[in-house]
């Protein structure tokens, strides 16, 4: 089991090629002779599926020439040709090539693998305006269904209602179309999806003119998207035609919206957009989405009225590496553009919640505990922001610093200095007092001497701390806003009940740890404040992160949350991918493996500090996983069964029993924590 960990078949994924061969007009053994050659380069490359241009193999633009009957005969020999080198390729080649049928012509996408014409499935819609002129040269494959054609040597099923599946390989599932297809208010590819097909092929020509590139990649998101599927989209390249028009060879493969690999325009040889899709993710994400079973139903059950050809594929489970890049954190964009967007998204989504749920309780004050760290510096910092558009004067946020056995001065003076900053009301109410007494009436080790540092000893100053919060906003005619994050949550990092889980609002519960400092950078350098407050803000950020409720340590060092429930970049990995696509534990290893095993490797978020770089072994990754694993499946979901309300900001976002999870508060984690522990090394 060890061995197939490393294998990306093992782990749910297919590796593709979208290919643009250099191409001759009307030089059907040029062509094939360049299909051949990617074919076996993507072979060596390990490819399953390859995609290649729209009359790849005749030439697009040669207009009269497609009904020439050498050149059509030469097409099919051409195939036969292809059809028998494959016997030793092993990935499903996708091609485009003329094919005649009962005395009529259409452009069509052949399917061929070890030897076997698979399938062959004629274009649904020709464009015939402006510069197209399809319907002189060819017929409109929609309705076509139930067929079968005789092609290179082969009877082969013919038709608009093939979808191709591998019978060895799980969700290796695709079908095919061509061009204008996917321009058409109904493309075939949606009917294939509805039907099962996770992968989605466009063969096309598609000549290039100013801002149409845009248009391609917006319709191959926008149906990937809608299909909840990948789209391969390969357009002629060089060496067609230029008599009137030009071609730039854009060959892209998204997935689920998102851009995965894209080819170079106008080359001047031939290119492969070659990335692992996750059809595991894909299948997941519909199960997971009733609407799309809902549009199924509504379209007939089209499963019913596709034919499946199934093959052979025959994967070898072996370590091929890995042609896809994954976020190390996916709540956090690298590209600074997304990044800015998302964090100017997130912060006004967290000022709105908060400012409905002011003016619906016309609560006259807000009560906060500022500790001067993560959290609660950004709670307050969208509590200011909501006062200032409702118009009241910030000195209504009530900020009490609540220091602790444990609270150090460095945290301390950051809570000050901001909440002077923002002109907020400020107050400190010293805990250690009640917590002395409360730890004696007890009966604790503590409250005689005693260096005892449990968990009692802990929650004792937590209780206090919101309790005084409440009582507080019960007095001054205000309510009490939480600062806990999502990453808190999902680890139950926090006291229950009269704790840092309760409060009247919070408007953190829906952010992961790792997004909020670079939340609190982008409010800083956007000026949200004056300068004072953002240079405040940009020293909180170098803050260690810690509960401060036990005294550090005789070296100094003071207790450090990640050092007991992992690091919050794993963590949020794995929180990510459990809860908002349900992958297995071993999944998620494999591609937090991916992500995090080498400093150099793939893109940080912008202004990410160097010496904050980190790297993971897989042990450290397999670790902090089943840390993971017990404390959100077994240990915390009653805490999250009775959460405050808060504002859901990020997808994937949200523990909230009225919102994205739902679950047993006595549930166990032993099935996640056996699947992991067998199939991670």
């Amino acid at each position: 089991m060890s061995k197939a960990f490393y294998s990306i078949h093992a782990q749910g994924f297919v590796r593709v090629a979208a290919c643009t061969p250099r191409v001759a007009t009307g030089d059907p053994a040029f062509n094939a002779a360049e299909t051949l050659a990617l074919a076996r380069e993507g072979h060596a490359r390990d490819c399953d599926l390859m995609l290649f241009p729209e009359l790849g193999l005749s030439a697009y633009a040669i207009d009269d020439l497609l009904l020439q009957d050498a050149l059509l005969r030469r097409v099919d020999g051409e195939l036969a040709r292809l059809v028998e080198a494959s016997r030793n390729l092993a990935p499903v080649l996708v091609v485009g090539a003329p094919v005649a049928h009962t005395a009529r012509l259409y452009n069509c996408a052949v399917v061929i693998h070890r030897g076997r014409v698979l399938g062959v499935v004629p274009k649904s819609f020709l464009p015939n305006y402006r510069e197209f002129y399809e319907k002189r040269w060819f017929a409109p494959g929609y309705g076509i269904t139930g067929l079968e054609v005789r092609i290179a040597g082969q009877t082969a099923p013919f038709g608009t209602d093939l979808i191709f599946e591998a019978d060895d390989l799980a969700d290796f599932v695709f079908a095919a179309e061509i061009c204008e297809d996917v321009w058409a208010p109904t493309p075939p590819s949606t009917a294939a999806a509805l039907a099962g097909a996770l992968i989605l092929c466009n063969l096309s020509a598609s000549n290039i003119v100013v801002g149409k590139a845009d248009e391609r990649e917006l319709l191959c998101a926008s149906q990937s998207s809608r299909c909840q599927a990948a789209y391969l989209y390969a357009a002629a390249g060089p060496g067609e035609s230029t008599t009137d028009l030009a071609f730039d060879g854009q060959a892209t493969v998204h997935e689920l919206g998102v851009r995965l690999a894209a080819t170079d325009r106008f080359p001047t040889g031939p290119q492969m957009a070659v990335t692992d899709i996750d059809v595991e993710r894909l299948r997941l994400e519909r199960m997971r989405s009733p609407t799309f079973n809902d549009a199924a139903v509504a379209a007939g059950r089209p499963e019913g009225q596709f034919r499946r050809i199934r093959f052979a594929h025959k994967p070898s489970f072996r370590d091929v590496g890995f042609e896809r890049t994954v976020d190390r954190f996916p709540f956090v964009p690298d590209d600074p553009a997304r990044l800015d967007k998302d964090c100017y998204e997130a912060f006004n989504i967290q000022v709105q919640g908060l400012v409905r749920r002011l003016q619906h309780t016309k609560s006259q004050h807000l009560v906060i505990g500022v500790s001067g760290g993560l959290d609660s510096t950004h709670a307050l910092i969208v509590a200011a922001k909501a006062f200032d558009l409702l118009g009241k004067p910030r000195a209504d946020i009530l900020g009490f610093t609540l220091p602790g056995f444990a609270t150090s001065e460095g945290t301390k003076s950051n809570a000050w200095r901001l909440m002077r900053a923002l002109g907020v009301t400020a107050e400190e109410i010293d805990i250690r007092p009640a917590a002395t007494q409360l730890l004696k009436d007890m009966g604790h080790p503590f409250a005689a001497g005693e260096p005892v540092y449990d968990v009692t000893f802990e929650n004792v100053q937590a209780g206090l701390r919101t309790d005084y919060l409440f009582r507080l906003a019960n007095q001054r005619k205000g309510i009490v806003l939480g600062t806990g994050d999502l990453s808190e949550l999902a680890l139950g990092w926090c006291t229950y009940g009269v704790g840092d889980h309760m409060s009247h609002y919070n408007v953190n519960g829906s952010v992961a740890k790792t997004l909020i400092q670079h939340l609190i950078r982008w409010v800083a350098e956007t000026g949200q404040f004056d300068a004072e407050a953002s240079e405040t803000l940009l020293s909180v950020l170098g803050t260690e992160i810690s509960p401060e409720l036990v005294p550090a340590d005789a070296s100094g060092a003071i207790q450090s949350t990640q050092a007991r429930i992992g690091p919050y970049e794993l963590q949020d990995f794995n929180l990510y991918y459990i809860t908002r696509y349900g992958l297995r534990p071993s999944k998620v290893a494999f591609l937090a493996w991916q992500a995090w095993r080498d400093v150099g490797h793939g893109a940080w978020p912008a202004h990410f500090p160097d010496d904050a770089r980190n790297a993971y072994d897989l042990a450290a990754i397999k670790r902090w996983l089943e840390v993971f694993l017990f404390r959100f499946f077994e240990l915390s979901q009653f805490k999250r069964s009775a959460l405050p309300n808060g504002p859901k900001v990020v997808s994937g976002g949200n523990l909230s029993p009225r919102g994205d999870w739902r679950a047993p508060s006595d549930g166990t984690a032993r099935l996640w924590l056996e699947e992991l522990a067998a199939n991670v090394p």
